[in-house]
């Protein structure tokens, strides 16, 4: 048996089981107890590996697994408690993309469904998303920017969003705006990139992790890893897209 099947084998175990105990105490006979005349050390023999009628899993093995998978279960259902987007109904393109994107965006790690899942044993994958809007202000100037998403998640409830009472727009302090009307323009590097605002041919971003480089001119290829989508939406003037996943070995 490999490792896989290993870990597969003692995570059937762990999730049929509540107690090391229980699963001791599935491999023991009627014919053991009747010779042993001792619960105890019946349970001891088949955690030694002496007695009992299927797999051979330690009591460290058992306990760490299922402690992980307990942990994993428990952040699961927070991550879900904290996604913004769930039970909204979402009608706009834009909203159903951010939506979309959430949870990958708030987790740093793609979901297992979006994941090449032939190489999670190989390497952790994650998702961030750029999103360009460019339309008219509450005072009716037109600006545009780019947003990290992942960072805005982090830094204010989008639930406003979501449920239609507030735009999502550019701001002074996201990795880039710009006020057509006043001429402001203001770039500012965010927790996950890092803007270039002097390259020759136009407004770049690092990505801090992997230092891929994001070019976000409609005219040129988004760079490694990267993917432009525009959306087609009814709240915006224009609106696009950007997901980058990065990809480091485990």
């Amino acid at each position: 048996m490999d490792q896989d099947e290993g870990l597969t084998a003692v995570d059937n175990i762990v999730t049929q089981f509540n107690t090391y105990e229980d699963f001791l105490d599935s491999q023991i006979t009627t014919v053991d107890l009747y010779y042993l005349e001792d619960e105890s050390l019946a349970r001891q023999l088949v955690e030694l590996g002496y007695r009992g009628t299927g797999e051979i899993v330690k009591r460290e093995d058992f306990e760490a697994r299922k402690a992980a998978i307990d942990i994993a279960r428990q952040a699961e259902r927070t991550q879900k408690k904290t996604l913004t987007s769930t039970g909204k109904d979402l009608h706009d393109n834009f909203l159903k993309a951010l939506a979309m994107r959430e949870e990958d965006n708030r987790a740093g790690k793609l979901s297992l469904n979006q994941a090449d899942t032939s190489q999670t044993h190989l390497f952790e994958q994650q998702l961030t998303t750029v999103i360009f809007i460019r339309d008219k202000n509450s005072h009716g100037q037109e600006v545009s920017g780019y947003i990290d998403y992942a960072h805005r998640l982090k830094s204010e409830d989008f639930e406003v969003y979501f449920n239609g009472k507030r735009r999502l727009l550019p701001r002074t302090t996201d990795m880039s705006f710009y006020n057509w009307d006043s001429h402001i323009a203001v770039c500012n590097s965010s927790p996950n990139y890092q803007v270039i605002a002097d390259n020759p041919e136009g407004l770049l971003f690092k990505y801090k992790r992997d230092r891929k480089i994001l070019n976000v001119d409609p005219k040129a290829q988004p760079g490694d890893n990267s993917t432009r989508i525009p959306i087609q939406t009814d709240l915006y003037t224009h609106a696009v897209l950007f997901d980058h996943v990065s990809r480091r070995k485990t």
